[in-house]
């Protein structure tokens, strides 16, 4: 918007011309199998992410390219065979400024200019290792959403003398939300929620089997939670888990 403004003022373009940009400036086009929403990061305070699932390689590098041209990108849910499949296109077609990274467990490929500062706290907690890539992306998320992030991984109710210490610790630490991913029963949130004066965000994971096989159990027994002041994101939902706890911490530390 700046840049449209500025190229007015400097008489670059007319009138008219600034109010048709400013007017298509939140929608850019990628032929005719994308549109790139530019101006989400302004609407809700985090930018739009790529989501890799059901894209092909090549039109995936289309994206990445659009994307690059205004700064950071993320790309989440990319495999790393896809990944390695693309990352030299990537690398070539990166703006300069941005540097690539891929965590393969979160399954996150992000185009980074430096470091986001951050401002406030969440803690993420997982009941066992297998739940650790859906942990994961929330903290690669709730990262670049400018959170600090605090993590403890495989503190689950079938060894609970583990999760004490370090519920006191985050508290300590005066996190302002935790992301609490669980999969099979789905327990852990009602647990954390009953010891702790801050928002307990649940992430039922796909961890499981039996009844339990796809997270659809984890997922009821956290609606179904007695213990108040849970919210419960879509099964395996990292990314919707982190955007919404830093949404609440930047309403809290205003």
């Amino acid at each position: 918007m700046k840049k449209i403004l500025q190229e007015l003022i400097n008489g670059n373009i007319t009138m008219e011309e600034a109010e048709k940009k400013l007017k298509t400036m939140q929608i850019e086009e990628l032929g005719d199998f994308a549109k790139i929403d530019t101006g989400r990061d302004l609407r809700t305070g985090f930018p739009e992410a790529i989501l890799a699932e059901g894209k092909d390689d090549q039109d995936l590098i289309k994206i990445i390219q659009g994307c690059a041209k205004r700064g950071r990108v993320m790309v989440t849910r990319l495999e790393e065979d896809r990944y390695h499949n693309i990352k030299d296109e990537i690398n070539f077609i990166q703006n300069k400024s941005l540097k690539v990274e891929y965590n393969r467990k979160a399954r996150i490929l992000l185009l980074k200019d430096g470091e986001i500062e951050k401002r406030g706290k969440i803690g993420i907690i997982t009941a066992g290792t297998s739940d650790i890539p859906v942990a994961e992306e929330a903290r690669i998320v709730a990262e670049e959403a400018g959170c600090e992030v605090l993590t403890s991984y495989d503190v689950g109710v079938a060894g609970i003398h583990r999760l004490f210490s370090k519920i006191r610790w985050m508290l300590e630490e005066d996190v302002k939300a935790i992301i609490v991913v669980a999969g099979m029963e789905g327990a852990l949130p009602s647990v954390v929620a009953g010891l702790v004066d801050v928002p307990v965000v649940g992430v039922p994971t796909s961890v499981g089997y039996g009844v339990g096989k796809g997270g659809f159990t984890a997922l009821n027994a956290m609606l179904q939670s007695c213990a108040p002041g849970i919210a419960v994101v879509n099964i395996d939902n990292g990314f919707g888990a982190a955007i919404f706890a830093a949404t609440v911490i930047k309403q809290r530390i205003k």
